[in-house]
């Protein structure tokens, strides 16, 4: 018996958030929808009939206003809690296909189907399309190939192109050049702008001409990642899948306000806020920090306004999962950079130079000095006391917050169309009456 070629699969949600919002509203099935970001302002996900009207990704919304009251699109503010919940229940259903597979994205998922479905591909991926929709309700778009950037490609036929069927086998060579000869190579999955308009200026259009891409010219005028995207285009895999997602390098929780913000209490009140956010995602990878850096702004489109942005960082002297630490890092960041009669619409707080808690690092002599064993003792039970806040929150969402301030929050912009939680919240739920 030979050897299966690999097969990889690109399993993508189609209009993931507004699939996600007309789940439990099939009276916006076939009409136009738009999903908006945290603070209301843009546009975040489309329909395909929005698309269709020519509305593009990131716009503002009250620019769009006439276009939405002409055609009755429905908003919907975005409801993560929702998203990510219905995100997994699509994976969970991809397992018992492919047990090998590389989440994404929220909405994506590599699948390793090598030996899987060699008799009959199509029919496989068109299995997967229909459990998902049968078993979530969620949409899909099948893109098989021997390479992951092959099998976006595929992916994108299967979206693009209905007599698929949504679902596209690119293992054979002549129907994958057939594709690439129509696609331009803007396209292709990790070439961006710059890049591709480079290739544009050099006679490169298609994605079939950048396959082609003499190797000379290749290696003198490109990094080594375009150089795998080729390898990857000619059907040679360099992009193994990456079974547990890698632990972030960098941690960012920053917001515009709805009200500017005048006083150093509202400010810090806001970073208080963005750092809680921060340093449970940093738990959450088991991760410890020795950077933080927050940032403050005023608004920067009004020249009648004054302007003023200042960011400012501090390295700590030993690693921390404490929130409570970071608060008061920031805190003092706060007093330095802070300063009165502006108005301020943006603040964040960044953690840098994160790594394994696990992780053991030499420490230098002086720090050994300082931080005695009470002192990583006392470490370590504020380990523990964030883990069991974390935990009481994941239970009972909100139950414990830190806070410097008991102000008004006025300045949080309202999610004026979100939909309810209705996987994830009991007082949520649908309700059936039978008459």
């Amino acid at each position: 018996m030979g050897i299966s070629q690999q097969r990889i699969a690109l399993v993508d949600c189609n209009n993931f958030y507004a699939s996600c919002e007309r789940l439990f509203r099939p009276d916006l099935n076939n009409k136009p929808v738009i999903v908006l970001s945290n603070n209301d302002g843009c546009v975040v996900a489309r329909s395909a009939e929005v698309k269709a009207l020519g509305v593009k990704m990131a716009v503002p919304v009250h620019q769009i206003m006439p276009l939405v009251k002409q055609h009755n699109i429905t908003l919907f503010s975005s409801n993560y809690t929702l998203y990510a919940d219905l995100s997994s229940r699509v994976m969970s259903v991809l397992k018992d296909y492919a047990p090998q597979q590389e989440i994404y994205s929220i909405d994506e998922a590599f699948l390793d189907l090598t030996g899987a479905c060699d008799k009959d591909p199509i029919a496989y991926g068109q299995q997967i399309k229909t459990a998902v929709v049968k078993q979530v309700g969620i949409p899909v778009c099948v893109g098989m190939a021997p390479t992951k950037t092959l099998a976006k490609l595929a992916n994108y036929a299967a979206k693009r192109w209905h007599k698929t069927g949504g679902v596209v086998d690119l293992s054979c060579p002549v129907k994958r050049k057939k594709l690439m000869q129509q696609v331009p190579v803007k396209e292709v999955w990790g070439i961006g702008s710059r890049t591709s308009k480079k290739l544009n200026d050099l006679g490169v259009g298609s994605i079939w001409d950048l396959a082609c891409l003499n190797e000379s010219i290749l290696n003198a005028q490109f990094s080594v990642v375009v150089a795998r995207t080729v390898m990857e285009l000619n059907g040679t895999p360099c992009l193994p899948l990456e079974y547990k997602a890698p632990d972030k390098q960098q941690i960012v929780c920053s917001r515009s306000f709805k009200k500017r913000l005048v006083t150093f209490d509202e400010l810090m009140t806001a970073l208080t806020q963005y750092a809680s956010r921060a340093m449970e995602k940093l738990r959450k990878q088991n991760s410890v920090t020795e950077l933080i850096s927050i940032s403050i702004r005023t608004g920067l489109f009004n020249p009648n306004e004054k302007q003023y942005q200042r960011s400012m960082s501090l390295s700590l002297s030993h690693p921390t999962q404490d929130t409570q630490r970071v608060i008061k890092t920031a805190k003092s960041l706060l007093k330095q950079i802070f300063k009165k009669g502006y108005d301020y619409q943006h603040a964040g707080v960044t953690l840098g130079q994160i790594r394994p808690a696990n992780e053991s690092v030499q420490t230098d002599l002086f720090s050994l000095q300082i931080h005695n064993t009470d002192t990583l003792k006392s470490e370590a039970s504020k380990r523990t006391l964030m883990e069991s806040v974390d935990k009481i929150n994941q239970r009972f969402p909100k139950s414990i917050a830190f806070s410097t301030a008991s102000l008004k929050q006025e300045w949080h912009y309202e999610s004026r169309h979100l939909s309810p939680r209705y996987t994830t919240y009991w007082g949520d739920l649908k309700r059936v009456k039978c008459v």
